[in-house]
């Protein structure tokens, strides 16, 4: 990787103004690398430089004083133009100084020594990222970090705008490669991405336009640049920021007018669909209108049945009110009549009532004395039953004395056994004989066990040896039977092709339903050629993987499918396609009846069979519907139709042939692929192979006998397995019968051992016993006193009692005298009663008379009410639903119209209804009256899209009255100046605006000719070779130098491509334009008298202006140029060197030294330039 050699930095004022300066940038190989001097101090040497082959170093003195000299140049960098760059560590440098010219800067070396990192590093450090639509390279800016380095260091000093700077502002750009990430200072300030790129367009510097930074990686795309991207770029490069915003505001202007225009027309297609749609149902709606009027007739009369209603039930209610007023007016008059002789009786009647009340009082003290006799004599009867429960409990002590006292006796006899038991000892027990024999006869039923165990392995494994022989004799007679089909000769030949995918496809034919759709086999059994004559044709234009390839129709499915057959079945060898087109997207390039002319009889899809999505894969991967079959060898004539045709393959009897075209070579660079056709051996009909039948029998016999000595070798074993069975089960009876023997024995030794405790427990029931005979007569004591206490308690009850029933004897002769009473007060009132009885009927007579007329009134007032409400209902539900035509009804209609006249003129109505056709279409009207006001409102829209239309359109001719006329100025300009240099190397062009009617589509024509018989014609990558493509773009980028708003432009390799003529003038012509005028001139004449001496720096030697035209005046070399930067590896010998050009010259490899001071490039060239002078002079 090369190293770079750092030359000693001189001050900016001479950087700005001297312009001898010779520059070399110089690296070491890739394993001495050089070390960057930052001190400064390294200079010229006195050790002998390395120079060209062929040079001697004793006459370099000599040379050198006859070397020529550059003369200074006067022109300065513009604002903004690269003054310094400086690298460190930067991809393949360690450490690099540039500084370039103030024109044209020839930056030059072989392939792969950093020229296009220089284009990498004024991009990154000018603050434009390492995206591919800047550089074309690596996406992360720690990429551009040098191998085994941390941190990558960039400098670039920029030329000061006098009126915003005092001097020359320095963008420094640290990137590291551990965070990925890269921080910038400016004027050794802290700083951000953002602030460095606003202070580059302050200068108008445009990293990101292919016009003014155009980078190796980016020429292809430069070239590919539409004409509608390339008027972008052309305006962002000449024009100002203010153009660019007039064509996107045209862009937007006319996009919104096309919406609106859009809007508009189909706003009028639907008002006039709708308006005759209107017109053809005008009649029909006018009939429906007609018979909807008497509708709503129908509907008001039938709405307003409660008024009619209402106003005959008020009027029978005001009758009915009037007659009972009547007849209380007559009622009052009859009780004036009667109430003196009623008086009588009304007085006898609060004598009865007062009689009436006393008796109910003395009827409530006799009930209150029953209830105090009652209360005692329920005391009575509680305390006798209080005495029958102590009595109880007194018999239920006695009763558990007596049990108490049996219990003493029973134990007592126990506790006597268990001392005769404790007396008798324990018998004796062998423990260890008995957990001996159990032991051994256990061992004996494991050893069993394991032998039973072993013999099911055994019988197990001879039957899965069974059933694999079983599943072989199966398969073999199944592959016996496929002998005998075509089917299954396939299979068996895709079984011997591909044993994974024979398993595959036996998987997926038992699992089709666990997919979503059916998945296809491989075309050796899917398909067949439906012409057995083609057969060999067909197979010939197949690899093997094509002929295995599994058809999946989702995407599911194949992902599923691939799965199991990677994962879960461990199949290695297994091709598979996602298949989702059909037959329809495949088209063959010309009809099937034109292959005639041709020699071919059809497309190889015409001869193969098989399901769509199958065929499909085919034609995807193999391009059967694009692939011609023929019966026979085509003619030279046919062969040379076919390579000059839309066919590109084709199969014959013999040959298959593939025509591969270079379209970039032109479209003659045709070549031919020719293969043999090889025998099919895939689908065809062959006889029955007998010796593979044959081997199928044989091997059916063999697995036949191994089954059945395979089942003999199993009874066997099931009969050994039964003997140990029977003899595990009589060992486990004799364990059983020892562990009985052992548990009973040691039962007597626990309950012997048990006994002490059982004995002492004995004697504490004992206990227990006697102290509950003495509890129980200290209660049957206690029992006694509570029986005389509620003796006691009886007897004063008793007494109580009786007072209480004399108390209540005493209050019964009250009632009965105030009852007595009370008769003959009722018999008084009767006697009375009976001698008004004729004046009181009359009385009651008209009150059942007043009650029923109240009645009635009340009735009729109700109805009235409910009317009254049906109507205020009716006219609120109206005016609530805005129904005015109801309103207005109901209070038009007439006050003396009863409902018989109502009812007749709704029957008139609907008679009139009926005779009317009621048409199929109910909802018509309603469509109408919709459609009416659609068509409103569409009219509506119309005026307004059209106002809005009117609007937009002024808007864009205001726009493009200001902005079209500065673009044909601007591309005026750039024409002229392309015209005239196409015309300086006997070519010609020009350049135009293509205006379209939608500005999105407006674009650059560029115009060429580069032969006198030919008409000028666009420049594509159709028409034109890639070297006067290059030479048109190159062109066309110095067309915008006089216009350019950036100080700087880089082009990387545009020359490559190029043939010498036309790379000699495109040189010249560059320098002439980046140079000034009349200051080019061939290197040949630069044996001028102007001789500067040569100036070493350290390793690093620049060619500035070398003075070879002595005529050109003080002010053009002073004028003012757009810096340039022309990167190439290679330069044609002669080339124009003018004033103002700078040569930088990258040189790296294994031969450079690891001190940058041994390196003396400019030396070289005084000697290069002083043999050149001695050989003229000579």
């Amino acid at each position: 990787m090369p190293s770079a050699v750092t030359p000693q930095r001189r001050s900016r004022e001479n950087s700005s103004d001297d312009e001898d300066s010779e520059s070399f940038v110089t690296g070491g190989s890739s394993t001495k690398r050089a070390r960057l001097n930052l001190n400064g101090d390294a200079g010229p040497t006195s050790q002998s430089p390395i120079l060209p082959n062929g040079y001697r170093s004793n006459i370099s003195g000599t040379l050198q004083q006859e070397s020529l000299r550059a003369a200074k140049s006067q022109s300065k960098h513009q604002p903004g133009s690269i003054v310094r760059v400086k690298l460190a560590n930067f991809v393949t440098y360690t450490a690099v100084e540039f500084l370039p010219g103030p024109s044209l800067n020839m930056v030059i070396g072989p392939n792969g020594t950093g020229k296009s990192t220089l284009v990498c590093a004024i991009c990154l450090g000018l603050g434009w990222g390492p995206q591919s639509q800047h550089l074309g390279r690596a996406k992360d800016v720690s990429e551009y970090v040098k191998h085994g380095e941390q941190e990558a260091t960039i400098e670039i000093e920029l030329a000061a705008d006098s009126k915003r700077h005092r001097q020359n502002p320095v963008i420094k750009c640290n990137i590291k490669r551990e965070n990925n990430k890269s921080t910038f200072s400016i004027d050794g300030k802290p700083s951000n991405k953002k602030a460095v790129i606003e202070l580059c367009r302050s200068f108008t510097i445009q990293i990101d336009n292919l016009c003014q930074f155009l980078p190796q990686d980016k020429v292809v795309e430069f070239a590919a640049m539409t004409p509608v991207e390339l008027l972008r770029s052309t305006q962002r490069a000449v024009a100002p920021q203010e153009m660019l915003d007039m064509h996107d505001e045209l862009k937007e202007h006319r996009q919104k007018q096309k919406s609106i225009q859009a809007k508009a027309q189909a706003d009028q297609d639907a008002l006039l669909n709708l308006e005759n749609r209107q017109r053809m149902q005008a009649d029909d709606v006018q009939r429906m209108r007609d018979r909807e009027v008497i509708k709503e007739r129908v509907r008001l009369l039938e709405a307003s049945r409660p008024f009619p209603a209402y106003r005959a039930a008020k009027e029978n209610h005001d009758k009915a009110k009037k007659r009972r007023n009547d007849a209380n007016a007559e009622l009052n008059r009859l009780r004036d009549d009667v109430e003196p002789s009623l008086r009588a009786v009304t007085v006898k009647q609060a004598y009865q009532r007062q009689i009436e009340a006393v008796t109910n009082d003395r009827k409530r003290i006799v009930q209150d004395a029953e209830k105090t006799a009652d209360d005692i004599d329920r005391r009575l009867q509680a305390l006798l039953s209080r005495k029958g429960e102590l009595e109880a409990e007194a018999e239920a002590e006695k009763n558990a004395g007596r049990e108490s006292r049996k219990d003493i006796t029973r134990i007592q006899g126990a506790i006597v056994s268990l001392k005769r038991r404790i007396d008798e000892g324990q018998p004796d027990l062998d423990l260890s004989g008995y957990n001996g024999q159990t032991r051994a006869k256990h061992k004996a039923v494991d050893e069993a066990d394991q032998k039973v165990m072993e013999l099911k392995r055994q019988v197990t494994d001879i039957e899965f040896r069974g059933q694999g022989r079983h599943e072989r004799i199966l398969q073999a007679q199944q592959d016996l039977r496929n002998l005998e089909s075509q089917a299954g000769q396939r299979e068996n030949k895709l079984r011997q092709a591909s044993r994974d995918t024979f398993d595959a496809w036996e998987w997926i034919k038992k699992h089709q339903d666990e997919f979503e759709k059916q998945v296809f086999g491989p075309p050796m059994v899917e398909c067949s050629v439906a012409d057995p004559r083609y057969v060999d044709q067909i197979e010939t234009l197949f690899q093997r993987g094509q002929m295995l390839m599994i058809t999946c129709q989702t995407k599911n499915d194949f992902k599923k499918l691939g799965d199991i057959l990677h994962d879960r079945l461990h199949l290695a060898e297994i091709n598979m396609q996602h298949m989702t087109g059909t037959l329809a997207d495949f088209p063959s390039p010309i009809d099937r009846g034109e292959l005639g002319r041709y020699g071919l009889t059809g497309w190889a899809l015409d001869y193969i069979t098989g399901p769509e999505p199958v065929m499909a894969m085919l034609c995807a991967n193999v391009r059967l519907e694009r692939t011609g079959v023929g019966d026979r060898d085509t003619t030279p004539e046919q062969f040379e139709m076919l390579q000059n045709g839309p066919i590109e393959n084709w199969v014959t009897k013999r040959s298959s042939y593939k025509i591969v075209r270079r379209r970039e070579y032109g479209p003659s660079a045709t070549s031919t692929n020719v293969r043999d056709v090889r025998r099919a051996n895939i689908w065809t009909n062959q006889p029955v192979d007998m010796g593979a039948k044959r081997d199928l029998q044989e091997n059916i016999e063999g697995w036949s006998g191994e089954i059945t000595e395979l089942k003999s070798e199993v009874a066997t074993a099931n009969r050994e397995i039964e003997e140990l069975r029977a003899f595990i089960r009589e060992t486990q009876e004799e364990i059983r019968n020892l562990q009985t023997e052992k548990s009973s024995k040691q039962k007597v030794i626990s309950e012997l051992r048990a006994l002490p405790t059982k004995l002492a427990q004995q004697e504490e029931r004992l206990a227990e016993a006697q102290q509950s005979i003495s509890q129980m007569r200290q209660r049957l004591r206690e029992i006694t006193n509570k029986q005389d206490q509620v003796t006691r308690e009886r007897a004063e009850t008793a007494m109580d009692y009786v007072v209480a029933v004399e108390a209540l004897q005493a209050r019964h002769v009250e009632l009965h005298e105030a009852e007595i009473m009370l008769i003959e007060a009722n018999s008084d009132l009767a006697t009375l009663a009976e001698k008004n009885t004729a004046q009181t009927e009359m009385l009651e007579l008209r009150e059942r008379e007043v009650e029923d007329l109240d009645k009635e009134v009340r009735k009729l007032r109700e109805t009235a009410a409910r009317l009254v409400a049906q109507v205020k209902s009716s006219l609120n539900l109206a005016e609530q639903n805005g129904d005015d035509a109801l309103s207005n009804h109901l209070r038009a209609m007439s006050q003396t119209q009863t409902s018989e006249e109502l009812e007749e003129e709704i029957e008139s109505e609907k008679a009139r209804l009926e005779l009317m056709h009621e048409g199929n279409d109910r909802g018509v009207i309603k469509e109408y009256e919709a459609r009416e006001k659609r068509i409103s409102a569409l009219k509506s829209n119309v005026e307004a899209l059209q106002e809005e239309l009117d609007q937009v359109g002024e808007k864009i001719q205001g726009v493009r009255d200001r902005w079209e006329p500065e673009l044909d100025r601007l591309v005026g300009l750039i024409s002229r100046s392309f015209g005239e240099n196409m015309k300086e190397i006997g070519c010609a062009g020009e350049v135009g605006v293509n205006k379209d009617e939608d500005f999105e589509d407006w674009s650059i024509k560029i115009l060429v000719k580069f032969r006198e018989t030919e008409p000028l014609t666009p420049l594509d990558s159709h028409r034109q070779s890639g070297g006067e493509r290059a030479v048109s773009t190159i062109f066309y980028l110095m067309s915008l130098q006089s216009l350019t708003c950036s100080p700087f432009r880089v082009v990387d390799e545009i020359n490559q491509g190029m043939d010498p003529r036309n790379e000699r003038l495109v040189h010249r012509r560059m320098v002439g334009i980046a140079c000034g005028p009349d200051s080019s001139s061939p290197s040949s004449s630069s044996s001028s008298s102007n001789h500067n001496p040569p100036r070493t720096n350290n390793g690093a030697t620049s060619f500035d202006s070398v003075t070879v035209n002595g005529d050109a005046t003080e002010e053009e070399r002073r004028t003012t140029q757009s810096q340039y930067f022309l990167i190439t590896p290679k330069l044609l010998p002669g080339l124009t060197y003018a004033r103002g050009m700078r040569v930088l010259c990258i040189a790296s490899g294994e031969y450079m030294p690891e001190k940058a001071d041994r390196v003396d490039f400019r030396g070289c060239v005084d000697l290069a330039r002083g043999l050149r002078g001695r050989i003229a002079v000579r």
